[in-house]
């Protein structure tokens, strides 16, 4: 029987999965055509449930289901929606359902909805809008791909310096195209430049006359229109920020970024930074085909197949030794292996540091120091273990000595390549964590047969 820890692990592990038997019932109200029945079962799910759900199913009962579902789809599901399959599901909706759908959506989730979109969806999403929004979308687009400016939206709670909590309160009141959700009024100067926020809780605990000045937010942070979203991210999470506003070159207020927008880039650096590890393109989703997924990681096993005969040509150098002593071929691997999983540990350990700026040039010496020390722990540990192993398997005291002493060499140098190699390819511009699995294994593979054939020519022939 599971115990309470494990029932609750369990428990969670299925809290947010999609029901298997409401799944199975909304496909049977889409093979029997009912559509009342599958507005009913779709009702309660969240529009990220419903998403996850477009995504899992296959083509062909997504365009069923969809088709049935017709006008009761919104604008929430488009923006949760993987943008992998975004642009099918878009072509599936009726011209009226996509326009009713995107007029719900914030300006900053219709911007993103457009960036992948052929000109002639785009054009028919734009016609859809009101002029003011389609404005101010079009004018989100001219920002550079990845820039705040695409991040922002433009719907922002404003607010002038001078103001007192009566006047803000009434203007929200009166205000009757507010956003859907915001956190701060920003107060601005005469020149639309933001100097403060002012978060709703304050405000709605204050009395009417009191000066909004007076109750703006210790951490006030203005983002650049131009600023790459992985620092805005990056920001966000280093300040615990919920809201900041966005500025053009002339340090005008122009958009406001939130933090469930900020997360999501955050999110999606992570998950890039964890495929590229593995060698996978970052634009691969569960909902690929065969042939696109193939398609995507051939490249990288082409890679890894260059580095392993880069290894093999070492090998092949020790081969007269190999064939003296077989017992070379049978250990070889382990060396190989533990040096490449020593080294993968240090390595996603450095992407991770660099991707959070946690690694500087103020502790990169000791960051260095601290893994060879542990590659040299680790190695002299799984030294002593394999020494024995060499000598009980194969009888050999000499075997064991040079196992030993190539498995402290291997890991030793696998913390180092693990952290130095993606450092100096974020030095010249290249991204860690595209590149530096394939140097470290060719580094930790070439090292390993190097050090244990050399070392076994030495000592035993």
């Amino acid at each position: 029987m599971l115990d309470e820890t494990e029932l609750t692990t369990a428990e969670a592990d299925d809290s947010y999965a999609l029901d298997r038997k409401a799944v199975a019932r909304i496909l049977h109200a889409v093979d029997i055509g009912d559509r009342d029945q599958l507005v009913d079962l779709m009702e309660p799910l969240h529009a990220a449930d419903i998403a996850d759900l477009l995504e899992q199913i296959n083509a062909f009962d997504r365009i069923r289901l969809i088709k049935l579902y017709d006008k009761e789809f919104d604008g929430e599901i488009l923006s949760e929606l993987d943008e992998t399959i975004r642009e099918e599901v878009i072509g599936i909706l009726t011209p009226q359902v996509l326009a009713d759908a995107v007029r719900e959506m914030e300006s900053d989730d219709v911007v993103d909805l457009l960036e992948d979109l052929e000109d002639e969806q785009k054009e028919a999403i734009l016609g859809a809008l009101e002029d003011s929004d389609r404005v101010a979308v079009q004018q989100s687009l001219t920002y550079p791909e990845y820039s705040a400016g695409r991040l922002m939206q433009r719907e922002v709670v404003m607010a002038p310096e001078h103001w007192n909590v009566g006047e803000a309160i009434d203007y929200l009141r009166n205000t009757e195209d507010l956003p859907a959700q915001f956190y701060h009024v920003t107060l601005v100067d005469p020149k639309l430049r933001p100097v403060g926020n002012v978060t709703l809780g304050r405000l709605m605990a204050s009395r009417r006359e009191v000066l909004l000045k007076s109750l703006v937010e210790d951490t006030f942070h203005i983002i650049n229109v131009l600023q790459y979203e992985g620092d805005v991210a990056y920001a966000f999470n280093q300040y615990h920020l919920i809201s900041a506003p966005v500025v053009d070159e002339n340090d005008r207020l122009v958009g406001v970024i939130t933090i469930d927008d900020a997360m999501a880039v955050l999110d999606e650096e992570h998950e890039e930074d964890i495929l590229r590890l593995a060698g996978v393109d970052e634009e691969s989703r569960i909902s690929d085909s065969v042939f696109e997924t193939t398609k995507r990681r051939f490249p990288w096993l082409a890679v890894n197949l260059l580095t392993a005969v880069l290894a093999s040509l070492v090998i092949a150098q020790f081969e007269a030794a190999i064939t003296q002593v077989v017992a070379l071929a049978v250990l070889m691997p382990i060396v190989a292996s533990m040096g490449g999983n020593a080294g993968t540990q240090s390595l996603t350990v450095a992407v991770r540091a660099l991707a959070t700026k946690d690694l500087t040039g103020s502790n990169l010496w000791r960051v260095i120091r601290r893994e060879v020390l542990v590659g040299a722990v680790n190695g002299i540990a799984f030294a002593v273990i394999m020494g024995i192993v060499g000598l009980v398997w194969f009888g050999s005291p000499a075997l064991g000595g040079v196992i030993a002493t190539a498995m402290v060499v291997n890991l030793v140098v696998a913390g180092l390549a693990g952290i130095v190699i993606p450092v100096v390819l974020e030095k010249a511009g290249v991204d860690p964590a595209l590149a530096s699995g394939a140097f470290v294994t060719t580094v930790t593979d070439v090292v390993g047969f190097f050090a244990f054939l050399g070392l076994a020519v030495v000592v035993l022939l």
